[in-house]
């Protein structure tokens, strides 16, 4: 019976949480993507418009067009593939926003497999 009358409560809990998703303050700007590989630390470098996305990665530069999905998701297509591998287009969804920072989730199109990552905007 206990546990009858705790399960409303904690439903009004729950349902009382919102997730932030101030998915449009992050359409445009520069960002800082920080990551490990194998114990070392990788940081990506991106600018960001409403259609392209120009990232620098160990120095080197890469383009890629944006075709935004709704306002948290949007697909990824390289401009200029090196490989097989590179022409493969990435779905990102903003998982939760806070702050200058945003959570997301990446994966190649039409698999099922996803990362999560963690990206911070940087003042213009």
């Amino acid at each position: 019976m206990k546990k009858i009358l705790l399960l409303p409560v904690l439903l009004s809990i729950v349902s009382c949480y919102t997730v932030e998703h101030n998915c449009k303050d992050f359409k445009t700007g520069k960002f800082r993507f920080e990551y490990e590989v194998d114990g070392v630390k990788k940081v990506t470098l991106f600018e960001r418009n409403d259609s392209i996305e120009i990232e620098n990665f160990e120095g080197k530069i890469d383009t890629a067009s944006i075709r935004w999905v709704n306002d948290c998701e949007y697909i990824l297509k390289k401009l200029h593939p090196k490989n097989m591998a590179e022409e493969k287009s990435i779905d990102m969804k903003i998982l939760s926003t806070s702050g200058n920072t945003y959570i997301f989730e990446f994966g190649i199109v039409g698999t099922a497999q996803k990362q999560k990552g963690t990206v911070t905007k940087l003042k213009d």
